[in-house]
């Protein structure tokens, strides 16, 4: 399967959850989408609310071909620093997950090194305010194989499940 391919079957899989855009994506990626979840909980009438959390999610999807480290890691930068802008951090806020989803035909050991050892995160006001974190995954389409940082690894569940 070529990246193309295998971009369009997770796309149809993300848009039972997720508002998944394809087109005026910033560059250098393909496809972004977005996930808001917004929880109150009251006791017996809404004028007793008990808690109320925002939870955010942003994945941006890059194909290509050969993929060396310093594209990898530009693609990571670009893609945690386009995420963290768009984090409002405030009382009721509870976290926003950034993630980056490599679809490549082969990458390099080096920036496989890389991607296993990424570990971005943030919090807000001692987390009062919530926390942000990074996790990615790179699938490369010639073999199949797999590699995902330290929170990505509930992605490569995901990505198992779908059958690429």
């Amino acid at each position: 399967m070529t990246p193309a391919d295998v971009l369009n079957t997770l796309l149809k899989s993300y848009q039972r959850y997720y508002n998944v855009q394809a087109e005026g994506i910033e560059p250098p990626f393909v496809a972004e989408a977005v996930f808001h979840s917004h929880d109150e909980q009251y006791f017996l009438t809404k004028r007793a609310k008990l808690s109320e959390s925002e939870d955010h999610e942003y994945v941006y999807f890059a194909t290509g071909g050969d993929m060396g480290l310093a594209e990898v890691q530009a693609l990571v930068e670009r893609a945690w620093t386009l995420g963290e802008a768009r984090v409002q951090p405030h009382a009721n806020h509870r976290s926003t997950n950034i993630a980056l989803v490599l679809l490549v035909e082969r990458i390099s050991e080096e920036a496989r090194r890389y991607l296993r050892s990424v570990r971005y995160s943030r919090n807000y006001r001692f987390l009062l305010h919530g926390w942000s974190s990074f996790r990615l995954i790179a699938l490369e389409t010639t073999s199949g194989a797999l590699t995902w940082n330290r929170r990505g690894r509930d992605l490569a569940k995901l990505f198992r499940n779908i059958h690429l």
